[in-house]
């Protein structure tokens, strides 16, 4: 298995050129056994959990995962499966639905701003402020209700907006937040297979809104939306990672790899006592040791 490839296949860090054509949702990276991708993503989840437990107690990184996609692509059930092992004390996740009226009166990337993770955090953004430049894109009506001066709606709100995104990430960046972006692609076609498979399972009804057939209407505008955003917002700080989504067992395995990797550069050590602290804590030892049970 190709494992030491995986965080950089489906890399995007520099996107002028950049199509969605050329992502295939069913790839699996010459992978064809589900098995042995379970079996591998048990491994790199324990590597992940140490990594962690270095990261939270050095405490000077912290690490943003933004994950965005179409609906059923799978990003509930990626969180579930490479977060699994994970300490909850040091990761966060937040899922970005409709703003509410304090959210609106605010800057787009204001809610967003409050929930980043601390240093020594992991923090997952289920959706992000990226849903400004696809969702808000699809259906501009929507600026309407963001009490915009109307001076500042032009033809060059995208534009913008993507310059905004691409400062604020850099900022980030060399504040000492490593910014992972994950675009999970997922085919039409695999979407109408999940979405009938939520109509046939009850216990699965929840899942489901008359509202994602009118989303799943506009499909074609939203894969013109996420082209554009990615074009212009994967940067060498803050890369884009567009995963094949059509096999669930695949896309997890490619986000724990990727994540894995970038904790791995970071090398995150745990903090070494001062000779006087040691000196502490031998008495502290003697003096237990010395106890009677």
């Amino acid at each position: 298995m190709k494992t030491s490839t995986l965080p950089r296949t489906y890399r995007v860090a520099h996107g002028r050129r950049f199509r969605l054509a050329d992502y295939d949702p069913a790839d699996t990276d010459g992978l064809a056994s589900k098995k042995d991708a379970v079996e591998a993503l048990e491994k790199t989840v324990e590597r992940l959990a140490e990594l962690q437990e270095r990261l939270y107690a050095q405490n000077r990184w912290s690490v943003l995962i933004i994950l965005q996609a179409m609906d059923a692509a799978g990003k509930d059930s990626a969180i579930k499966h490479v977060m699994s092992g994970l300490n909850p004390q040091g990761c966060a996740v937040h899922s970005f639905k409709a703003p509410n009226s304090e959210e609106l009166d605010h800057d787009f990337l204001w809610r967003g701003t409050c929930r980043l993770p601390r240093r020594g955090q992991i923090g997952i953004f289920n959706r992000s402020y990226y849903e400004e430049t696809l969702v808000v894109r699809v259906h501009p009506e929507l600026l309407g209700v963001q009490k915009l001066p109307t001076t500042l709606v032009t033809d060059e709100i995208w534009k913008q907006r993507f310059e905004d995104i691409r400062a604020f990430e850099r900022h980030l960046a060399r504040s000492g937040t490593v910014v992972l972006k994950f675009f999970l692609h997922v085919s039409r076609a695999e979407q109408r297979r999940r979405f009938l498979e939520r109509l046939e399972q009850p216990e699965k009804h929840w899942k489901f809104s008359a509202a994602d057939l009118a989303e799943r209407a506009r499909w074609d505008d939203y894969m013109a939306a996420y082209e554009e955003t990615i074009r212009h917002t994967a940067t060498p700080d803050a890369p884009w990672h567009v995963v094949p989504a059509d096999h669930k067992w695949f896309t997890r395995l490619v986000i724990a790899e990727t994540i894995a990797a970038r904790l791995k550069e970071l090398d995150p050590t745990f903090p070494t006592m001062p000779a006087a602290e040691r000196k502490k804590l031998k008495a502290a030892q003697a003096s237990l040791e010395q106890e009677k049970e």
